[in-house]
């Protein structure tokens, strides 16, 4: 139970949600045509969560190691306006976008699912990782989601941050009317 109230207080504490892209805001999968990278697969529902956190006054970041349109695309679109793309060395990324920011690590989420991650779930105040991240990424998270990457994974951990700071209510308001 201390392990749970612990992790609840964390929870209380995030202000700024970052997500990798690849296994995480989309499913890992690469559509490669001739030309090169063509498509990937992003989930509606972690948009939701997204726009649920963002109602509540959460901040939203994208850290990732490739880097392609199609995620300037889709975070344009989330309103996410602070991507880092082709970041190799996610620590440093993170220590910039942190003191940009403003935060502290115990005011964010990081939601990983592989090795390159794990520089930055060692830092945040609440690493996350994905159902189907790799298995060190799963033992350097403090959370593991039940969905997996692209398929509701961010809407997962945005609707328990929001729960655990008592915000999900007033955030989904519009959507709860009858």
């Amino acid at each position: 139970m201390a392990m749970r109230t612990s992790l609840e207080e964390r929870m209380k504490r995030i202000r700024l949600i970052i997500m990798d892209v690849d296994g995480v805001l989309t499913d890992g999968g690469i559509y490669m045509g001739p030309d090169g990278e063509a498509m990937k697969r992003f989930d509606i529902k972690d948009g939701l969560g997204i726009a649920l956190w963002r109602r509540a006054g959460g901040k939203t970041a994208i850290l990732t190691g490739r880097s392609s349109k199609i995620v300037e695309n889709r975070a344009k679109e989330l309103h996410i306006s602070i991507v880092r793309q082709g970041c190799m060395d996610k620590r440093t990324a993170y220590e910039d976008l942190k003191k940009e920011m403003h935060f502290s690590d115990e005011e964010i989420a990081y939601i990983g699912d592989d090795l390159i991650d794990l520089p930055v779930m060692r830092r945040a105040g609440l690493p996350v990782a994905v159902a189907d991240a790799a298995p060190e990424a799963k033992e350097a998270a403090l959370l593991v989601t039940e969905h997996a990457g692209g398929h509701g994974a961010i809407r997962e951990t945005a609707e328990l941050l929001l729960r655990a700071q008592g915000l999900f209510e007033d955030a989904a308001a519009q959507y709860l009317l009858s």
